[in-house]
């Protein structure tokens, strides 16, 4: 692939508004965007979508930014790359560090199908020229939620997510049920219960909810099963979803009817792909989440959520939700509910330069 340098560009802009969790309060979000750039000048896009603090999973931006630096870049200048699909076998060395594999990955898929001058949702063998989009409220108070959902629906998404936790799960839900009662609605608990909470999740049964995102333990796949055998909402997983092996053994346990599948997460396309394709061979619903991200990534998910098995709304939101301004040269736009594809090679958008240069704090540099 002639990769001559790959820059990491470390970043970090407010939200327009809180995002709010149990777990977390984001009102800034730091960042890496990596430049994989060729003999000839062509640049592929990539980003860290970890955290600054290790909430929702253990990596974290600067972990990200040591593994890029001192594990994962000299893996490639080492070895050498012909194509992107290389990168599972070289990064099998490597444990875990699930989001900074998947962002050295997306800038060098990226990069490919660039050189190819394709977009990369038709690499992918992506097909839907539009893709379904959802949002999530997190904002305090039900109230707040009604009043977010509503201007999100005005929007044209058509499918809200609604973080719940202990205590503020049941009367937000029935709130949100009887100001929208047509809404497709999912919970998503961030592991906020244990089973023996079973019974009071069996509640959430009469609101006719599209499913319950990721209700126990993060590395849990059994109480999860023994859970749905118990409730009628179908159980999404997210963080008990890391590696292909994870996405087998929650099949032959039953322990899910839905899968949230992240780029990040799951450690790029490679891993993704072979989700993606057990989950279509058995019947496992998918949407593609997000991690509160910046424009490079969104774009990455618009790419991934082409192919067919994407039926439902994920959560691939506009530019403007979160930023007063992206950092990609086209903003994302969700326009009755989805967002058309881009049709421009690669991921179909570049970096705005004035914008990140107002953002960037560091940048670094390595010659390969």
């Amino acid at each position: 692939m002639n990769i001559k340098r790959i820059k990491l560009h470390l970043i970090t802009m407010p939200l327009k508004s809180p995002f709010n969790t149990h777990l977390q309060k984001v009102e800034r979000r730091e960042g890496i965007i990596i430049e994989a750039v060729d003999r000839d000048g062509v640049t592929g896009l990539g980003e860290v979508v970890a955290f600054s603090t290790p909430w929702y999973t253990e990596e974290t931006v600067k972990t990200c930014y040591h593994m890029l630096k001192d594990v994962l870049i000299p893996l490639i200048e080492s070895h050498g790359l012909a194509h992107p699909r290389e990168l599972g076998m070289m990064f099998q060395s490597v444990r875990g560090n699930a989001m900074a594999k998947a962002s050295l990955e997306m800038a060098i898929w990226d990069l490919y199908a660039r050189q190819l001058d394709t977009p990369l949702w038709n690499l992918l063998g992506g097909t839907r020229r539009s893709v379904l989009a959802g949002a999530v409220v997190g904002a305090n108070g039900t109230q707040a939620m009604i009043d977010q959902a509503k201007g999100l629906l005005e929007e044209g998404y058509e499918r809200i997510k609604v973080k719940i936790s202990k205590g503020e799960d049941i009367e937000i839900v029935r709130a949100l049920r009887a100001a929208f009662p047509s809404l497709a609605l999912l919970a998503d608990a961030n592991s906020a219960y244990g089973l023996q909470d079973a019974d009071h999740l069996k509640e959430l049964d009469e609101f006719g909810l599209e499913m319950i995102e990721q209700p126990l333990g993060v590395d849990d796949l059994v109480e999860h099963s023994i859970l749905q055998g118990r409730i009628n909402t179908p159980i999404c997983l997210d963080e008990s979803i890391v590696t292909p092996h994870d996405m087998k053994s929650a099949i032959h346990l039953n322990s899910c009817g839905v899968v949230n599948l992240k780029l990040g997460r799951v450690g790029g396309y490679n891993p993704a792909l072979e989700i993606y394709q057990l989950c279509q061979d058995n019947g496992i619903k998918l949407w593609c989440g997000g991690m509160i991200e910046f424009g490079v990534s969104r774009a990455h998910n618009i790419c991934l959520a082409t192919l067919d098995g994407f039926s439902i709304p994920g959560d691939i939101s506009s530019s403007s939700k979160y930023w007063e301004e992206d950092i990609i040269d086209t903003p994302i736009v969700v326009e009755k509910g989805s967002v058309q594809r881009f049709e421009k090679p690669g991921i179909g958008v570049g970096l705005n330069e004035k914008r990140m240069n107002e953002v960037t704090s560091f940048t670094e540099e390595f010659s390969l």
